[in-house]
């Protein structure tokens, strides 16, 4: 199954022989036994009329590689094996060669096969299309449905022959979705690959990735003839029980390290509220104390301006003490939702700060620091941890970086030593998160220019394997996990705050070279003349939504 590899290159290509692969990764340390439940961690899925599994096993098919700008990047395509007697393949499998072999492709089973006798939920291919070859040693080939029925993936072959119909299923339309394309994983000239996930994704969402990919010929990707499958079971077993949940944040829960020159440190939301912060109304002077549980918060409604948390104004004592934060309070709350149909669990951990200190500029060589842009009372960062629900497995992890962020393979992590618990560096005075130490620029990398977001190990910790609270589990059902009061308020949780800041723009415009001092406002990820106060974690899309990249 082995073959030379392809040297891809915008204007010619040559074949290279190459016979090195992508190693299997391992987490650090054994996985748990979990507890007991109905369908989480347990290999396979319901997904209604199908059941799934998820194979790892993969033989390579073909290996290539194409260069532009003098920089490689390789990608192998795989086939699966070890299939599950009963089991069918659904498509095969790629992946750049420049991480470790983290895939899988979902194999499919009907649950009754005679329920629907006349209309089978999988069924053969009537024949395939040739999507693409690489002269006579690789064929990409899409498998053309019966009327009625749906391809969720694409095969590869190294023979010219045109595939058996067993090699691969096509599954009734009815128990597909639309899916859509993700990253572009490899491409030459007019042919290009890319992985694929739902067109919906969220916490309602039912389209389930099959993990195979897309490819064509054609650079509209909107072409899309391929879907991903739909979770049908309203159950969604394979999610976690809350005794599951809990032990997956102990053996997961993240090690947050704040920078050592942090001056506004995380607290927890009752010792905010106990130690001084006071609930403001539109219309009426002075603020009113917040119970420690919230609980005279206005619950629901919108974020309609006519409340608002702040510090108090007439008592700077109390003020700066509330903006130093309490880390020996602070907690992590958990919100667990499915992700991707249910086939994963997704852990977000929200974690509070009373205030948002001032950014630090960099310009060139410069470093700049602000005196209040970038300032606000009440900061909410989170980041998320996906688990597969078939074993349990941690496979990514989100890092929220102010209004975006991103994905990192579990393979790209760093752990606390002896665990399987990621590390997460909290940015100074902005809180962002990251999964390594180091100075991250927000801004234009090219110039140099834009905010800087610092972080490294300090004495200032916080293990949210052991200091966490679970605030919601929608999927569980009412009643099993009871929201705290303050996660109702719908409104902000610090004031609107206008920047009295002309002599620090100033100072900003007159360091930037003459070309780029017109689009000042454009380098600069933050609101440099005031900013509206923040919402809670119910307010953000990404409570209902997949995260934002």
């Amino acid at each position: 199954m082995f073959c030379d590899c392809f040297y891809w290159n915008q204007e010619n290509s040559e074949l290279e022989s190459d016979s090195s692969e992508s190693k299997p990764f391992s987490l650090p340390s054994p996985l748990p036994r979990w507890p007991q439940g109905t369908g989480f961690a347990t290999g396979r899925i319901n997904l209604g009329e199908i059941q799934v599994v998820k194979v790892t096993e993969f033989d390579r098919v073909w290996k290539c590689s194409k260069s532009r700008g003098g920089k490689s990047r390789c990608a192998s395509f795989y086939k699966p094996v070890g299939i599950p007697e009963g089991f069918h393949c659904l498509g095969h499998y790629c992946q750049q060669n420049n991480q470790p072999l983290r895939g899988f492709v979902l194999a499919a089973r009907a649950n009754d096969p005679d329920h629907h006798a006349d209309r089978p939920a999988l069924k053969k291919p009537v024949n395939y299309t040739l999507v693409w070859s690489s002269d006579s040693d690789c064929y990409f080939w899409l498998p053309n449905p019966p009327v009625g029925y749906k391809a969720v993936g694409v095969i590869v072959t190294d023979e010219a022959e045109e595939p058996d119909t067993e090699e691969v299923r096509c599954v009734r339309e009815d128990l597909t979705e639309t899916c859509e394309t993700r990253e572009r994983i490899v491409g030459v000239g007019s042919f290009n690959v890319w992985s694929t996930e739902p067109c919906s994704r969220g916490i309602w969402s039912r389209g389930v990735a099959v993990g195979s990919f897309f490819c064509s010929t054609n650079h509209n990707k909107a072409d899309m003839n391929i879907s991903c499958l739909k979770n049908l079971d309203p159950s969604l077993q394979g999610m976690p029980n809350l005794d599951q949940v809990h032990t997956l944040i102990q053996h997961y829960g993240p090690t947050v390290y704040f920078h050592p020159e942090e001056t506004y440190l995380p607290s927890s939301v009752p010792w905010f509220f106990k130690n001084g912060a006071l609930l403001y109304r539109f219309g009426k002077p002075g603020g009113e104390p917040i119970n420690s549980t919230g609980s005279n918060l206005p619950s629901g409604g919108q974020n309609d301006g006519s409340y608002w948390i702040d510090l108090p104004q007439e008592n700077e004592e109390v003020t700066n003490n509330l903006k130093k934060g309490n880390i020996e309070s602070s907690e992590l709350y958990v919100h667990v939702k499915p992700a991707l149909g249910g086939i994963f669990t997704d852990v977000v951990m929200w974690i509070f700060c009373p205030f948002n200190g001032p950014a630090t500029l960099k310009i060139g060589l410069l470093t700049v620091p602000m005196n209040r842009i970038g300032e606000h009372v009440g900061d909410w960062e989170h980041f998320t941890f996906r688990i597969s629900n078939f074993n349990g497995e941690l496979t990514q992890m989100f890092f929220s970086q102010h209004s975006g962020g991103g994905w990192v393979d579990v393979s790209d992590l760093e752990f606390v030593k002896g665990s399987n618990k990621p590390v997460v560096y909290s940015s100074k005075h902005g809180h962002a998160s990251f999964p390594h130490p180091g100075m991250y620029l927000q801004g234009s990398s090219k110039l140099g220019i834009g905010v800087r977001n610092d972080v490294g190990k300090s004495e200032f910790v916080v293990d949210s394997s052991q200091r966490y609270r679970v605030v919601a589990a929608e999927y569980l059902g009412e009643g099993v996990v009871s929201e705290p009061c303050w996660l109702q308020y719908m409104r902000e949780w610090g004031p609107t705050i206008v920047y009295d800041s002309a002599a620090e723009i100033d100072k900003i415009i007159n360091l930037l070279p003459l070309i780029v001092r017109f689009s000042i406002e454009n380098l600069f990820p933050i609101a440099l003349y005031g900013e509206e106060g923040p919402t809670g974690p119910k307010e953000k899309d990404n409570w209902e939504g997949d995260e934002i990249c």
